[in-house]
């Protein structure tokens, strides 16, 4: 079906052009622009999207390099016959990639060498890594508040499952805690305490290797077991101080924990 063309429907078209300073035409048939400006979009459409690189992961976290540092950290450990020595091998240790994330230092620990009571947190913050010492921020003023109260801060030695600051506080990674608790549990054998205080939920599940949260584990005794089953200390788990800051209704929980605490800490013991 051929379709007519009406000459003055041409005519009037032409007029059109040429009073808009169309003078010439550029090519001999017609050229559909819109169809030409929609061909690159379907095709991008069409297309099939690019491959997704696989994620690598941490080269820290293969079991080979995590081996290594535990092993070295071992004999290392084994090597202290008192807390200095301990310390200048926890600043000389390598083998925790914390070490090379931002810290200004190693963070090992404060309190009596001879502590009945030793405290573990769960890795220092930014107050910490400026001054050297463990719990010295707004959490550990409000432990220390909580430890006088309790009767037992001039017994308590203190220190943390890793010795350097994780970048913007976050938790320390169960890695970064295997590749530092020989030098945790070295610390356990030179103070010889009676009980362990584990404050936060990585600190008591780290210990304990469980997998209960902390508002579970908190105001329950367990046994902490050292790596070669020899020795064996009551562990109590409670509230991080950092948390009943944001959370305040949780501090009667906490004091609790320091009472059952003080309690056993004072209790005879037992004739062997």
């Amino acid at each position: 079906m051929e379709l007519s063309v009406d000459p003055r429907a041409v005519e009037s078209l032409l007029a059109f052009w040429a009073d808009a300073g169309v003078e010439a035409s550029y090519a001999d048939d017609p050229i559909d622009r819109l169809a030409e400006g929609a061909a690159p979009l379907r095709a991008r459409k069409e297309a099939p999207p690019p491959a997704m690189a696989a994620p690598v992961a941490p080269a820290f976290g293969r079991g080979p390099d995590l081996g290594a540092a535990v092993a070295e950290a071992r004999a290392l450990a084994a090597a202290c016959a008192d807390l200095p020595a301990l310390a200048a091998a926890i600043a000389a240790f390598d083998g925790c990639p914390l070490k090379t994330q931002g810290a200004r230092q190693a963070v090992v620990s404060r309190g009596p060498a001879d502590a009945p009571l030793m405290i573990i947190g769960e890795a220092p913050g930014a107050d910490e890594d400026l001054q050297g010492a463990p719990f010295v921020g707004r959490a550990g003023q409000l432990l220390d508040r909580m430890l006088k109260a309790a009767g037992v801060l001039d017994r308590a030695f203190v220190t943390n499952t890793v010795f350097w600051r994780p970048p913007g506080n976050r938790t320390p990674t169960p890695q970064e805690q295997a590749a530092c608790a020989p030098f945790l549990e070295r610390a356990i054998q030179l103070v010889q305490p009676k009980i362990l205080l584990l404050v936060g939920g990585a600190s008591a599940k780290s210990l304990l290797k469980r997998d209960e949260g902390i508002l579970s584990l908190r105001g329950r005794w367990f046994e902490w077991t050292s790596s070669d089953g020899q020795s064996e200390l009551p562990a109590l788990p409670t509230l991080h101080p950092a948390f009943l800051l944001r959370q305040p209704a949780a501090k009667k929980k906490a004091w609790t924990d320091m009472l059952m605490l003080s309690e056993r800490l004072d209790r005879p013991e037992r004739p062997h």
